[in-house]
């Protein structure tokens, strides 16, 4: 038995060394890393004892408490950065377009007017520069005068007066400089051309837009609007032709592009009532041109007349009407004329748009119509751009005729 034992004491002291060496290796790596020793199975000690409370982390070293400092919090939702898109405001606004400068674009509009061609020039200037005279050749240009629709009263003191001046001047006549001072003298008129687009005392400017279906009235009403805009005035829109919805509709698009907001109502509502709350937004957006569109009518009938003459006559309890625009097709000739006599005694206009004048033989309209009525013309259109619309230059019109 003893002996037993003392063959076996080796192999003891040998394993209570292993025993002691272990723990003290053990104790060497607490103190230097503060590691953890593997547990069965890879678990943690923090496994086995999990923390109690919320998680926690610890700050890195070197850092200094944002609590230490005073600073601020850090912010609770992440920061965009710069490189993301943002909306600008409480929401994107649809691109708007820049309208064509006035300037400019009166420019252009001129030269493509004198480009025209017109063949009533043509017409009266190959009757003129004829050797000798005779009085077919003088019926032929009255003819040609009257299938320009200048109308046979202007047309005869267009003749009487080019005729009296070729006889004085004799040999030395200059035919196109003497149609061209007579033509001049037929489309002069002695009220303003301007339009007034501006009201007194703190009021808007109203326009009125009246004319018959198929004259262009609702695209000249939008590009009315974007010359507004482009001389620097803030428009509003009332869309009163509420018997047709594509009308409002067009005007609505019209006025998206360059900002101008329109007042509209339900399809089938009544247009007065639509045009008193146009004028009513405009005086309480501090606008400076309410511009109403109406219901393209039939110039013969008498009860859509009175309806024009009610609209007028409701709007104006905001605001005075500063301007009634009678929109023509230059094509139309002398029915245009029949036209204009019909709007001018139901709603008194004060002006006329005359569109599609561009390369038209028909331009004598516009003689006949201010002879006629004594209304100027103040607006024309000269294409199917957005901007084709500027201010009527006489001497422009009449080296059109002439080209």
């Amino acid at each position: 038995m003893n002996s037993d034992l003392t063959s076996l004491l080796p192999l003891i002291i040998a394993g209570v060394v292993v025993v002691l060496a272990v723990v003290v290796l053990y104790g060497l790596s607490r103190r230097r890393g503060g590691g953890q020793p593997d547990l069965p199975g890879g678990a943690t000690s923090e496994d086995q004892n999990p923390p109690e409370g919320p998680e926690t982390s610890e700050e890195a070293p070197g850092e200094i408490p944002l609590e230490t400092l005073g600073g601020p919090e850090p912010p609770a939702v992440p920061i965009a950065s710069p490189d993301e898109d943002e909306p600008e405001g409480p929401a994107a606004k649809p691109h708007q377009e820049l309208p064509e400068a006035p300037a400019s674009r009166l420019q252009r509009l001129r030269a493509r007017l004198a480009g025209s061609k017109s063949a009533l020039g043509r017409a009266l200037l190959s009757v003129l520069s004829r050797d000798q005279l005779t009085q077919d050749d003088w019926d032929e240009f009255e003819e040609t005068l009257l299938m320009a629709d200048v109308g046979p009263a202007a047309s005869e003191d267009i003749l009487q007066n080019v005729r009296e001046a070729m006889r004085v001047q004799g040999g030395g006549a200059d035919p196109a400089g003497t149609l061209r001072r007579e033509l001049l003298a037929a489309v002069a008129v002695d009220s303003s051309r301007a339009v007034h687009d501006q009201g007194e005392d703190g009021n808007p400017g109203v326009i009125l837009v009246v004319g018959v279906n198929g004259s262009g009235k609702t695209t000249t009403i939008g590009r009315l609007a974007r010359l507004e805009v482009a001389e620097g005035n803030t428009v509003l829109l009332g869309a009163a032709d509420t018997f047709r919805a594509a009308a409002a509709e067009q005007l609505t698009t019209w006025g998206e592009r360059v900002g101008v907001e329109v007042v509209r109502g339900p399809e089938g509502s009544d247009p007065a009532s639509v045009a008193f709350d146009a004028v009513a937004a405009g005086i309480d957006r501090e606008a400076d041109t309410v511009i109403i569109d109406t219901a393209g009518r039939l110039h013969n009938k008498a009860n859509l007349m009175a309806e024009l003459e009610k609209i007028k006559r409701v709007a104006s309890k905001h605001a005075p009407i500063t301007e009634t625009l009678l929109v023509l097709d230059a094509t139309t000739g002398q029915n245009g004329l029949a036209q204009a006599r019909v709007f001018t005694e139901a709603v008194n206009v004060t002006g006329i748009v005359l569109t599609k004048l561009d390369g038209t033989a028909k331009g004598g309209i516009v003689i006949a119509v201010q002879r006629e009525l004594d209304v100027p013309v103040k607006l024309v259109g000269l294409g199917e751009g957005p901007d084709d619309l500027a201010p009527f230059d006489p001497e422009a019109f009449v080296d059109g005729l002439m080209a």
